[in-house]
């Protein structure tokens, strides 16, 4: 490789997309059920978060990203098993009280993929066998 293909390989291109991340959309095969559970997880009301067109759901969330519920009727929503679940944490819930998370998550009955790891996070599934992480902030 010669110096200018090095140069071009490293350079920074100007982008019209912003280095920010609006929502994160979580597949779930019953809105109003996951609504309900995600509102109890996080401490919200369900007023609060209104079911558009059917199969969305916005969750109100104190900043950064936003969360969305979506049964994903273009995305796979329409099989019989639904949309395909995240196998892994794809985001992560924050929390100051660990492991009371943890023993309110249990409460819930949420299934546990983990316990606390490295007294930082561990990893719950949500209804829809989504997995979650909780993390110490």
């Amino acid at each position: 490789m010669n110096e200018k293909e090095r140069f071009q390989e490293n350079a920074v291109y100007p982008s019209p997309i912003k280095n920010k991340v609006g929502n994160i959309f979580i597949p779930v095969r019953d809105v109003e059920k996951s609504r309900s559970w995600y509102c109890r997880v996080l401490g919200l009301n369900e007023s609060d978060a209104p079911i558009h067109h059917g199969h969305l759901c916005p969750l109100p969330t104190a900043g950064g990203a936003g969360l969305v519920l979506d049964t994903m009727p273009m995305w796979g929503g329409d099989a019989p098993d639904g949309p395909p679940r995240f196998e892994t944490p794809a985001f992560m819930l924050m929390t100051d009280d660990l492991e009371g998370s943890l023993r309110y998550m249990k409460q819930l009955g949420a299934e546990l993929v983990t316990e606390i790891e490295h007294d930082h996070w561990f990893v719950a599934k949500d209804p829809d066998g989504n997995m979650l992480m909780i993390c110490r902030e």
